[in-house]
């Protein structure tokens, strides 16, 4: 096989996982302390369990998003996921608040104080990737991936699909010929389901939701399709399996086509640049590659604590880009401030948009109008080819 055939797999995992159970509510949390004041300080975690929710983590905010409310913000998450199982359920499930104020040595060392500038809230490297495999300039196997779930998720939702229960798993393997994907050679799906399904019951409501989101001609051999290998999926969700915030980190970026500087995003509010910063170089990533100066593009940006300024910003085009490489970095400097309040204000980071992420990516989304998923605009295109002239 040459160098540029191959395959490639990535998963996804639904809403109704138990990690993304957790990352749904540490980023209700952020966007509650958003609404309320836009320049709080979150770091949220949450574990959920059998019938068990627990929540902890340190904040700078309001008071009055106290236990009570932020233990209503936990059982509002899990009522709409949809999960009222004797072994999971919105109402009955004990909910611990563990949650505490920030450390005054972290509030330090992050905020603007005489002379100093706002600076990082934790040290680390960041990664943005952008590629030509699909239309929103993600790689193909996490896009297929995050849509077949999406599409279950759609039906059980409006009732199309009444059957199915909020947990779910997917995994698409594309095969790549000349270094692009062709078609499907495998694709697995389990999801939770009721008791009175049969295993080719379950596969029946599966097979539209994977033929209709791959391209035509793509979809795999049928012994290639497995749906529920186990064999039963019917207890499900954090009542199965104990599920914790930022836990799936490859899912919510590009399914492994990409370096990953190993910081989870939910839960965290905008200054922290393990969660801004990749969005960032996301955001840059994505313009590269809009303007046609590179078929794939990869950025990664590092941070000091406490520091505003980045310690260096590097750009990969694996051969495909059209400009020295350096040259790029540098340009890309120059259209975009990347000190931890730059990238806040640039991309409009210090609103209530954060719990509409937890699940299906946060990458590759249609931006909203209330600035949700501000880092997919591609209005960057101009500023980045002119700086470069």
């Amino acid at each position: 096989m040459s160098q540029g055939d191959y395959l490639f797999t990535s998963e996804s995992v639904s809403e109704g996982h138990p990690d993304k159970v957790a990352d749904r509510i540490s980023d209700a949390v952020v966007d509650a302390y958003m609404t309320l004041d836009p320049q709080s300080r979150v770091g949220a975690e949450t574990l959920v369990t059998t019938n068990c929710i627990v929540m902890a983590g340190e904040v700078r905010g309001p008071e009055t998003l106290d236990a009570s409310r932020l233990e209503e913000i936990a059982r509002s998450c899990v009522r709409d996921i949809g999960y009222e199982q004797d072994g999971f359920h919105w109402k009955n499930a004990r909910v611990e608040v563990l949650i505490h104020s920030q450390s005054a040595d972290i509030a330090r060392g992050v905020d603007a104080a005489g002379n100093k500038s706002e600076g990082a809230g934790d040290q680390g490297i960041m990664f943005g990737y952008a590629c030509r495999e699909t239309d929103v300039l993600m790689p193909a196997p996490i896009h297929y991936s995050h849509a077949i779930l999406r599409s279950l998720a759609e039906a059980r939702h409006s009732g199309a699909e009444p059957g199915l229960g909020p947990d779910s798993k997917s995994q698409v393997t594309l095969r790549y010929e000349n270094g692009k994907p062709v078609r499907a050679t495998s694709v697995v799906v389990s999801t939770q389901h009721a008791e009175d399904l049969s295993q080719d019951d379950v596969r029946d409501i599966v097979r539209p939701h994977v033929e209709n989101v791959l391209p035509e001609g793509w979809m795999c051999p049928e012994e290639e399709f497995y749906v529920n290998p186990t064999g039963r999926f019917v207890i499900g969700g954090p009542d199965s399996d104990c599920g914790l915030t930022g836990r799936k980190i490859i899912v919510d970026t590009y399914g492994g086509s990409s370096p990953h500087g190993g910081g989870a995003f939910s839960g965290k509010d905008p200054s922290k640049v393990d969660r801004s910063a990749a969005y960032a170089a996301r955001y840059l990533a994505r313009n590269v590659v809009a303007a046609e100066l590179a078929e794939k593009c990869v950025i990664q940006i590092a941070y000091a604590i406490g520091v505003a300024k980045p310690l260096s910003v590097y750009v990969h085009t694996y051969g495909t880009g059209k400009v020295d490489e350096g040259k790029l970095a540098g340009a890309l400097t120059e259209v975009m401030d990347l000190s931890p309040r730059g990238i806040r204000d640039h991309l409009r980071l210090d609103k209530p948009i954060y719990a509409r992420t937890a699940a299906y990516g946060h990458f590759g989304r249609a931006p909203d109008g209330d600035g949700g998923f501000s880092w997919e605009r591609e209005d960057l295109v101009e500023d980045v080819k002119a700086a470069l002239t």
